[in-house]
């Protein structure tokens, strides 16, 4: 089959790779419909992560199984299926309490830019929709694999609440889902920080009451004054660098929690001043197959559109293209179509 792979910086390729095959009665090969780029494929693109040329890239997608092994009872082909990016069996101690993403049979989806994908954990992972979607709808499940979910995880970690202050720092597509999952939760403001128009655009259709285009220390005092020098009750971390974590601490009030999402990439925690204001630290890899029945429920509902994060939509055989508009950040996310 044909997949995205990755072979050096910058060095993204379509390669015929083997097909996936059913190895366990656990799994299930899923046929993508829809997959697409995330913000931390980006870190080994850019070189920041070490990587093996070759290697597959890309672990969000939806399809339509294809086939099943012996144990996978709930899912049959035909149906239509959102795959989240952490497989878990979701019967495990951690997945019972609520961490699928420290499942003891924890698996990811290692071709979601690919024609087909192996799910490892099928019965516990997949979630079906009532029939095929329609093309319209897809958009909006696809971000159900992965950077919806992890924007939910930003905002409960942080503790959002109904009419507190959230501060969203990243206007990446995490960032931007943070900024609609805070509104959902019901804080009554999001103050999202983001020097891009167009970032900032679907952060305020997604429920942002105020953007802070500023960084650093002037970003600091930018929050500050939004808040009358209080600062935030939650905080969403959704970049990933010390400099995002830096600041998140910095614009934390006193006894409330910093949700983070953003993959670890150098960052030193400010432990004195977590201990001297009682600031928390939450969040991690999201859980997602926790929260994709309640997150598809809202989106099958109405009311939110969140497909409307994909910008750019390219045919596989293009998808280095598409590596490089996000990279060049002429594109918040990109849809890729086998």
């Amino acid at each position: 089959m044909r997949a995205t792979t990755i072979h050096g910086t910058r060095d993204i390729r379509v390669s015929d790779v083997p097909d996936p095959v059913i190895s366990a009665p656990t799994d299930a090969i899923v046929k993508i419909v829809a997959g697409c780029i995330c913000g931390s494929d980006l870190w080994p693109y850019r070189g920041d992560n070490e990587i093996t040329p070759g290697d597959t890239v890309g672990h969000e997608c939806v399809g339509v199984v294809e086939e099943v092994g012996a144990e996978v009872t709930s899912f049959r082909p035909g149906d239509f299926v959102i795959v989240p990016f952490d497989h878990c069996d979701n019967t495990c101690a951690h997945c019972r309490a609520g961490a699928q993403a420290g499942c003891v049979n924890l698996g990811f989806t290692e071709t979601g830019q690919a024609e087909y994908t192996l799910v490892s954990q099928a019965e516990g992972s997949l979630v079906k929709t009532d029939g095929r979607p329609a093309p319209s709808l897809i958009p909006s499940l696809l971000t159900l694999a992965d950077v919806f979910p992890t924007g939910w995880h930003a905002a409960v970690s942080a503790g959002v609440r109904p009419g507190g202050t959230a501060v969203v720092i990243g206007d990446g597509a995490v960032g931007l889902f943070g900024v609609l999952s805070a509104s959902l939760l019901g804080a009554e403001r999001v103050v999202a920080m983001s020097r891009h128009e167009p970032r900032q655009a679907i952060a305020r259709a997604f429920g942002a009451t105020d953007i802070v285009a500023e960084r650093d220390k002037a970003g600091v005092e930018a929050i500050l004054e939004l808040t009358g020098g209080v600062g935030a009750d939650s905080v969403l971390e959704c970049v990933g660098t010390d400099q995002a974590m830096q600041t998140a601490f910095k614009i934390a009030r006193p006894g409330s929690t910093v949700g983070f999402v953003g993959a670890p990439h150098g960052i030193e925690l400010p432990v004195r001043r977590m201990f001297t204001k009682n600031i928390g630290l939450a969040g991690g890899m999201a859980p997602t197959r926790k929260y994709i029945p309640e997150l598809l429920e809202r989106v099958l509902a109405g009311g939110i559109d969140p497909g409307i994060v994909f910008d750019l939509t390219m045919p596989l055989d293009d998808v280095a293209e598409g590596y490089r508009a996000m990279d060049e950040r002429r594109a918040i996310k990109v849809l890729v179509e086998p």
